[in-house]
């Protein structure tokens, strides 16, 4: 049976291909394809609004494309860690 981490790891990327094979490039999220994984995979994202959602696409999408690709997406889950460590040190 794999490790604790390792099933952790894998379902983060299970995710991100979960919801980037929806429509067109099958690596990448579109805005519709990144709002939906935020709305059902994270407590938080049934209280952000269209607006906030689109800003967090501007800040991930370092390269301008109006996607975010796999590496955007691991710099997401590294800043959703550090928020998550900082409730928990409460």
């Amino acid at each position: 049976m794999a490790c604790p981490l390792d099933q952790a790891i894998a379902l983060l990327v299970a995710v991100f291909h979960k919801y980037s094979g929806k429509e067109g490039d099958k690596n990448t999220l579109n805005k519709k394809e990144l709002k939906e994984l935020i709305q059902k995979e994270l407590t938080i994202g049934s209280h952000l609004n269209d607006a906030e959602i689109k800003g967090l696409m501007e800040d991930l999408d370092r390269n301008k494309d109006q996607e975010v690709n796999f590496q955007e997406y691991v710099t997401f889950l590294g800043a959703m860690a550090m928020i998550y460590n900082e409730a928990l040190k409460g």
